[in-house]
Protein backbone atom coordinates (compact mmCIF):
# COMPACT_ATOMS: atom_id res chain seq x y z
CA UNK A 1 0.00 0.00 0.00
CA UNK A 2 2.06 2.84 -1.32
CA UNK A 3 1.71 6.48 -2.88
CA UNK A 4 3.90 7.91 -5.73
CA UNK A 5 4.27 11.49 -6.68
CA UNK A 6 6.73 13.22 -9.46
CA UNK A 7 7.53 17.22 -8.20
CA UNK A 8 8.99 19.04 -11.15
CA UNK A 9 11.62 21.42 -10.57
CA UNK A 10 13.16 23.33 -13.94
CA UNK A 11 14.16 20.67 -16.07
CA UNK A 12 14.58 17.77 -13.41
CA UNK A 13 11.88 15.72 -11.99
CA UNK A 14 11.93 14.84 -7.95
CA UNK A 15 10.29 11.11 -7.09
CA UNK A 16 8.41 10.30 -3.91
CA UNK A 17 7.40 7.49 -3.14
CA UNK A 18 6.05 6.19 0.14
CA UNK A 19 5.47 2.45 0.65
CA UNK A 20 3.90 1.51 4.15
CA UNK A 21 4.07 -2.50 3.40
CA UNK A 22 7.04 -2.74 1.84
CA UNK A 23 8.03 -5.65 3.92
CA UNK A 24 6.01 -7.93 6.84
CA UNK A 25 7.92 -10.18 8.50
CA UNK A 26 7.28 -12.04 11.74
CA UNK A 27 7.54 -14.85 13.62
CA UNK A 28 4.76 -16.69 16.46
CA UNK A 29 5.78 -19.44 18.71
CA UNK A 30 2.92 -21.93 18.53
CA UNK A 31 2.37 -23.70 21.91
CA UNK A 32 1.76 -20.44 23.80
CA UNK A 33 -1.16 -19.50 21.91
CA UNK A 34 -3.45 -21.39 24.38
CA UNK A 35 -2.43 -19.08 27.39
CA UNK A 36 -3.15 -15.58 25.59
CA UNK A 37 -5.42 -13.71 25.12
CA UNK A 38 -4.71 -11.92 21.55
CA UNK A 39 -2.11 -13.95 18.98
CA UNK A 40 -0.73 -10.67 17.76
CA UNK A 41 0.68 -10.38 21.60
CA UNK A 42 3.03 -12.67 20.45
CA UNK A 43 4.31 -11.76 17.12
CA UNK A 44 8.07 -11.34 16.65
CA UNK A 45 10.36 -9.08 15.02
CA UNK A 46 9.85 -5.82 12.82
CA UNK A 47 6.58 -5.59 10.62
CA UNK A 48 4.11 -2.89 10.20
CA UNK A 49 7.14 -0.91 7.84
CA UNK A 50 7.29 2.78 6.55
CA UNK A 51 9.59 3.57 4.03
CA UNK A 52 9.95 7.39 2.43
CA UNK A 53 12.13 7.37 -0.95
CA UNK A 54 13.21 10.97 -2.44
CA UNK A 55 15.01 10.97 -5.47
CA UNK A 56 16.55 14.13 -7.62
CA UNK A 57 18.04 12.91 -10.95
CA UNK A 58 19.55 16.03 -11.91
CA UNK A 59 20.57 17.87 -8.91
CA UNK A 60 22.87 20.62 -9.83
CA UNK A 61 22.70 20.31 -13.54
CA UNK A 62 24.95 17.77 -14.31
CA UNK A 63 23.16 14.95 -14.22
CA UNK A 64 23.84 14.26 -10.19
CA UNK A 65 21.48 12.27 -8.30
CA UNK A 66 20.55 12.32 -5.01
CA UNK A 67 18.84 9.85 -2.90
CA UNK A 68 17.00 10.32 0.22
CA UNK A 69 15.15 7.21 2.03
CA UNK A 70 13.63 6.33 5.49
CA UNK A 71 12.74 3.18 6.59
CA UNK A 72 10.90 2.81 9.86
CA UNK A 73 9.84 0.16 11.86
CA UNK A 74 8.33 -0.81 15.23
CA UNK A 75 11.76 -0.71 16.79
CA UNK A 76 13.86 0.61 13.86
CA UNK A 77 14.64 2.97 11.78
CA UNK A 78 17.25 3.61 9.26
CA UNK A 79 18.11 6.84 7.58
CA UNK A 80 20.15 6.56 4.19
CA UNK A 81 21.28 10.15 1.84
CA UNK A 82 23.43 8.94 -1.52
CA UNK A 83 24.84 11.14 -3.89
CA UNK A 84 26.66 10.46 -6.94
CA UNK A 85 28.07 11.74 -10.02
CA UNK A 86 27.90 10.67 -13.51
CA UNK A 87 31.69 9.23 -14.98
CA UNK A 88 32.65 7.42 -17.61
CA UNK A 89 31.51 3.77 -17.65
CA UNK A 90 34.72 2.02 -17.90
CA UNK A 91 35.61 3.59 -14.33
CA UNK A 92 34.90 3.15 -11.17
CA UNK A 93 31.24 4.85 -10.08
CA UNK A 94 31.69 7.19 -6.75
CA UNK A 95 29.06 7.57 -3.98
CA UNK A 96 28.94 9.87 -1.25
CA UNK A 97 26.71 8.34 1.50
CA UNK A 98 25.63 9.35 4.72
CA UNK A 99 23.57 6.83 6.63
CA UNK A 100 22.35 6.92 10.36
CA UNK A 101 20.61 3.78 12.04
CA UNK A 102 18.96 2.68 15.14
CA UNK A 103 17.76 -0.81 16.11
CA UNK A 104 17.70 -3.26 19.40
CA UNK A 105 20.74 -5.36 19.60
CA UNK A 106 19.11 -8.61 19.52
CA UNK A 107 21.34 -10.83 18.20
CA UNK A 108 24.34 -10.67 21.03
CA UNK A 109 22.20 -9.06 24.13
CA UNK A 110 18.67 -10.43 23.31
CA UNK A 111 17.55 -13.27 25.94
CA UNK A 112 17.02 -16.53 24.81
CA UNK A 113 13.29 -17.86 26.01
CA UNK A 114 11.00 -20.46 25.60
CA UNK A 115 13.53 -23.03 24.74
CA UNK A 116 15.73 -20.61 22.23
CA UNK A 117 12.58 -19.85 19.88
CA UNK A 118 12.87 -16.54 20.09
CA UNK A 119 14.78 -13.88 21.83
CA UNK A 120 13.62 -11.40 24.10
CA UNK A 121 15.39 -7.67 24.54
CA UNK A 122 18.42 -7.32 26.62
CA UNK A 123 17.79 -3.34 27.01
CA UNK A 124 20.81 -2.55 24.58
CA UNK A 125 20.26 -0.51 21.29
CA UNK A 126 22.79 0.20 18.25
CA UNK A 127 22.90 3.46 17.20
CA UNK A 128 25.46 3.71 14.07
CA UNK A 129 26.58 6.56 12.24
CA UNK A 130 28.53 6.56 9.51
CA UNK A 131 29.93 8.71 6.68
CA UNK A 132 31.80 8.23 3.58
CA UNK A 133 32.57 7.11 0.17
CA UNK A 134 31.80 4.02 -2.04
CA UNK A 135 33.47 2.90 -5.51
CA UNK A 136 31.51 0.29 -7.86
CA UNK A 137 34.32 -1.22 -10.18
CA UNK A 138 33.21 -1.85 -13.89
CA UNK A 139 31.68 -5.17 -13.37
CA UNK A 140 32.61 -8.02 -15.67
CA UNK A 141 30.31 -10.71 -16.89
CA UNK A 142 30.62 -12.86 -13.42
CA UNK A 143 32.40 -10.31 -11.10
CA UNK A 144 31.25 -7.03 -9.58
CA UNK A 145 33.21 -5.56 -6.59
CA UNK A 146 33.03 -2.52 -4.26
CA UNK A 147 35.18 -0.67 -1.97
CA UNK A 148 34.12 1.86 0.12
CA UNK A 149 35.98 3.61 3.08
CA UNK A 150 33.96 5.66 6.12
CA UNK A 151 33.85 7.04 9.48
CA UNK A 152 31.68 5.41 11.65
CA UNK A 153 30.49 6.26 15.27
CA UNK A 154 28.67 3.63 17.08
CA UNK A 155 26.50 3.97 20.34
CA UNK A 156 24.46 1.90 22.91
CA UNK A 157 21.19 3.20 23.66
CA UNK A 158 18.87 2.02 26.39
CA UNK A 159 15.55 1.63 25.96
CA UNK A 160 14.40 4.83 26.98
CA UNK A 161 17.42 6.34 24.60
CA UNK A 162 19.88 7.11 26.89
CA UNK A 163 23.56 6.41 26.29
CA UNK A 164 24.60 3.09 28.03
CA UNK A 165 28.28 1.72 28.77
CA UNK A 166 27.66 -1.54 30.17
CA UNK A 167 24.81 -4.32 29.26
CA UNK A 168 22.27 -5.50 32.62
CA UNK A 169 25.24 -7.51 33.77
CA UNK A 170 27.07 -4.64 34.48
CA UNK A 171 29.55 -5.79 31.31
CA UNK A 172 31.17 -3.38 29.02
CA UNK A 173 28.83 -2.87 25.77
CA UNK A 174 31.48 -1.06 23.76
CA UNK A 175 35.39 -1.98 22.58
CA UNK A 176 36.52 1.88 24.22
CA UNK A 177 34.50 1.40 27.82
CA UNK A 178 33.29 4.65 26.78
CA UNK A 179 30.08 5.65 25.49
CA UNK A 180 30.91 5.03 22.01
CA UNK A 181 33.23 3.72 19.68
CA UNK A 182 34.97 5.57 16.59
CA UNK A 183 36.58 4.06 13.87
CA UNK A 184 37.55 4.48 10.14
CA UNK A 185 36.58 1.25 8.10
CA UNK A 186 37.84 -0.22 4.84
CA UNK A 187 35.74 -2.57 2.99
CA UNK A 188 35.91 -4.92 0.03
CA UNK A 189 33.23 -6.73 -1.26
CA UNK A 190 33.38 -9.56 -4.28
CA UNK A 191 31.13 -11.13 -5.64
CA UNK A 192 30.87 -14.03 -8.26
CA UNK A 193 27.07 -15.24 -9.94
CA UNK A 194 27.11 -17.58 -12.68
CA UNK A 195 23.48 -19.03 -13.63
CA UNK A 196 22.24 -21.05 -16.59
CA UNK A 197 18.82 -22.63 -17.47
CA UNK A 198 19.16 -25.45 -14.84
CA UNK A 199 21.91 -24.33 -11.90
CA UNK A 200 23.34 -20.83 -10.61
CA UNK A 201 25.99 -20.33 -8.32
CA UNK A 202 27.16 -16.87 -6.18
CA UNK A 203 30.02 -16.77 -4.15
CA UNK A 204 30.29 -13.00 -2.25
CA UNK A 205 32.88 -12.15 0.08
CA UNK A 206 33.51 -9.30 2.48
CA UNK A 207 36.29 -8.01 4.12
CA UNK A 208 37.03 -5.31 6.79
CA UNK A 209 39.58 -3.33 7.73
CA UNK A 210 39.52 -1.04 10.79
CA UNK A 211 41.93 1.29 9.68
CA UNK A 212 43.96 2.83 13.29
CA UNK A 213 43.68 6.52 12.22
CA UNK A 214 43.78 7.44 15.66
CA UNK A 215 45.05 5.74 18.89
CA UNK A 216 41.85 5.05 20.61
CA UNK A 217 39.51 4.06 17.39
CA UNK A 218 39.19 0.29 16.57
CA UNK A 219 41.85 -1.96 14.89
CA UNK A 220 40.15 -4.87 13.39
CA UNK A 221 40.36 -7.28 10.66
CA UNK A 222 36.74 -8.86 9.33
CA UNK A 223 35.93 -11.26 6.83
CA UNK A 224 32.78 -12.53 5.73
CA UNK A 225 31.60 -15.46 2.84
CA UNK A 226 28.21 -16.13 1.35
CA UNK A 227 28.44 -19.34 -0.90
CA UNK A 228 25.28 -20.70 -2.52
CA UNK A 229 24.05 -23.24 -5.03
CA UNK A 230 20.82 -24.22 -6.74
CA UNK A 231 20.15 -27.08 -9.03
CA UNK A 232 16.94 -27.74 -10.79
CA UNK A 233 15.98 -31.59 -9.95
CA UNK A 234 12.76 -31.91 -12.32
CA UNK A 235 9.99 -29.96 -11.14
CA UNK A 236 11.93 -29.51 -7.87
CA UNK A 237 14.57 -26.94 -7.20
CA UNK A 238 17.46 -27.53 -4.20
CA UNK A 239 19.62 -24.54 -3.21
CA UNK A 240 22.04 -24.74 -0.51
CA UNK A 241 24.34 -22.26 0.77
CA UNK A 242 26.83 -21.69 3.50
CA UNK A 243 27.92 -18.52 5.35
CA UNK A 244 31.25 -18.26 7.67
CA UNK A 245 33.05 -15.20 9.06
CA UNK A 246 35.63 -14.78 11.60
CA UNK A 247 37.31 -11.17 13.25
CA UNK A 248 40.21 -11.10 14.92
CA UNK A 249 41.73 -7.74 16.52
CA UNK A 250 39.76 -5.25 18.25
CA UNK A 251 36.44 -5.66 19.34
CA UNK A 252 33.21 -5.04 20.63
CA UNK A 253 30.21 -7.30 21.60
CA UNK A 254 28.05 -5.95 19.38
CA UNK A 255 30.54 -6.94 16.47
CA UNK A 256 29.77 -10.65 17.06
CA UNK A 257 28.73 -12.87 14.56
CA UNK A 258 25.14 -13.82 15.60
CA UNK A 259 23.65 -17.11 15.11
CA UNK A 260 19.73 -18.24 14.67
CA UNK A 261 17.06 -16.63 13.63
CA UNK A 262 15.34 -15.85 10.52
CA UNK A 263 17.83 -15.89 7.40
CA UNK A 264 20.19 -18.37 9.26
CA UNK A 265 19.02 -21.18 11.51
CA UNK A 266 15.13 -21.05 11.78
CA UNK A 267 13.50 -22.94 14.63
CA UNK A 268 15.52 -20.54 17.00
CA UNK A 269 15.22 -16.79 17.74
CA UNK A 270 17.38 -13.94 16.79
CA UNK A 271 21.20 -15.28 17.90
CA UNK A 272 19.42 -17.53 20.26
CA UNK A 273 22.02 -20.25 19.04
CA UNK A 274 25.05 -18.39 19.83
CA UNK A 275 27.38 -15.10 19.26
CA UNK A 276 31.17 -15.38 18.68
CA UNK A 277 34.03 -14.08 16.66
CA UNK A 278 33.52 -16.86 14.20
CA UNK A 279 30.23 -18.84 12.92
CA UNK A 280 29.42 -21.20 10.23
CA UNK A 281 25.88 -21.54 8.94
CA UNK A 282 24.73 -24.01 6.29
CA UNK A 283 21.10 -23.77 5.05
CA UNK A 284 19.50 -26.46 2.65
CA UNK A 285 16.09 -26.29 0.89
CA UNK A 286 14.20 -28.19 -1.41
CA UNK A 287 10.79 -26.40 -3.19
CA UNK A 288 8.59 -28.46 -5.52
CA UNK A 289 5.64 -26.81 -7.54
CA UNK A 290 1.84 -27.80 -6.06
CA UNK A 291 -0.13 -25.47 -8.42
CA UNK A 292 1.01 -22.59 -10.78
CA UNK A 293 0.95 -19.57 -8.15
CA UNK A 294 1.73 -22.23 -4.97
CA UNK A 295 4.60 -23.49 -3.91
CA UNK A 296 6.03 -26.41 -1.12
CA UNK A 297 9.38 -26.36 0.56
CA UNK A 298 11.38 -28.56 2.94
CA UNK A 299 13.96 -27.11 4.92
CA UNK A 300 16.81 -27.91 7.57
CA UNK A 301 19.64 -25.22 8.80
CA UNK A 302 22.20 -25.39 11.32
CA UNK A 303 24.84 -23.30 12.63
CA UNK A 304 27.78 -23.22 15.44
CA UNK A 305 30.13 -20.52 16.76
CA UNK A 306 32.96 -22.66 16.45
CA UNK A 307 33.28 -22.51 20.18
CA UNK A 308 34.11 -18.97 20.06
CA UNK A 309 31.43 -17.30 21.82
CA UNK A 310 34.07 -17.18 25.10
CA UNK A 311 36.49 -14.84 22.51
CA UNK A 312 33.68 -11.84 22.61
CA UNK A 313 34.30 -8.97 25.27
CA UNK A 314 32.34 -10.29 28.43
CA UNK A 315 31.20 -13.61 26.88
CA UNK A 316 27.06 -12.66 26.43
CA UNK A 317 26.49 -16.16 25.23
CA UNK A 318 27.69 -18.00 27.64
CA UNK A 319 25.94 -15.94 30.46
CA UNK A 320 22.89 -15.85 28.55
CA UNK A 321 23.12 -19.65 28.68
CA UNK A 322 23.42 -20.10 24.56
CA UNK A 323 24.10 -23.05 23.77
CA UNK A 324 26.67 -22.42 20.40
CA UNK A 325 25.26 -24.68 18.38
CA UNK A 326 22.00 -25.79 16.67
CA UNK A 327 20.00 -26.85 14.24
CA UNK A 328 16.44 -26.16 13.04
CA UNK A 329 14.14 -28.22 10.14
CA UNK A 330 10.74 -28.43 8.88
CA UNK A 331 8.32 -27.11 5.89
CA UNK A 332 7.00 -24.31 4.44
CA UNK A 333 4.60 -22.07 1.59
CA UNK A 334 5.42 -19.90 -1.29
CA UNK A 335 2.47 -18.10 -2.83
CA UNK A 336 3.26 -16.09 -5.52
CA UNK A 337 0.55 -13.50 -6.83
CA UNK A 338 0.24 -9.51 -8.61
CA UNK A 339 -0.33 -8.31 -5.06
CA UNK A 340 3.29 -9.59 -3.44
CA UNK A 341 5.04 -12.73 -2.35
CA UNK A 342 3.55 -14.31 1.13
CA UNK A 343 5.83 -16.76 2.18
CA UNK A 344 5.02 -18.86 5.62
CA UNK A 345 7.46 -21.29 7.10
CA UNK A 346 6.97 -23.75 10.16
CA UNK A 347 10.21 -24.31 11.94
CA UNK A 348 11.34 -26.64 14.76
CA UNK A 349 14.10 -26.64 16.61
CA UNK A 350 16.53 -29.21 18.59
CA UNK A 351 14.58 -28.59 21.67
CA UNK A 352 11.56 -29.48 19.76
CA UNK A 353 9.92 -26.37 20.17
CA UNK A 354 8.03 -24.83 17.01
CA UNK A 355 7.61 -21.34 15.43
CA UNK A 356 5.90 -19.96 12.67
CA UNK A 357 7.52 -17.55 10.52
CA UNK A 358 4.96 -15.64 7.84
CA UNK A 359 6.63 -12.96 5.82
CA UNK A 360 4.63 -10.40 2.55
CA UNK A 361 7.21 -8.77 0.52
CA UNK A 362 6.81 -6.65 -3.07
CA UNK A 363 3.24 -5.37 -2.72
CA UNK A 364 1.63 -3.92 -5.40
CA UNK A 365 1.15 -0.11 -5.05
Amino acid sequence: MGAQKSIHAGKAKIDVNVDFTHKICASMMLPSLRNTGSPLSLVIGRYCHFSLCIKHPNLFGGSEKLDVSWDKGLYDSNILVAYRRPRPQWVAQQCFVMQHSLSPEIGVHGIPVDNFSRSGSGGVNLSRFSVGLDLNEPASSKWSSTTSVKFENVRLLSDDGRSITRDLDGFPVTCSGNAHDSMVVLKQESQYAKANEHSFSRFTMQIEQGIPVLSKWLIFNRFKFVASKGIKLGPAFLLTSLTGGSIVGDMAPYQAFAIGGLGSVRGYGEGAIGSGRSCLVANTEVTFPLSKMLEGSVFLDCGTDLGSGRLVPGNPAMRQGKPGSGVGFGYGLRFKSPLGHFQVDYAINAFQQKTLYFGVTNLAS
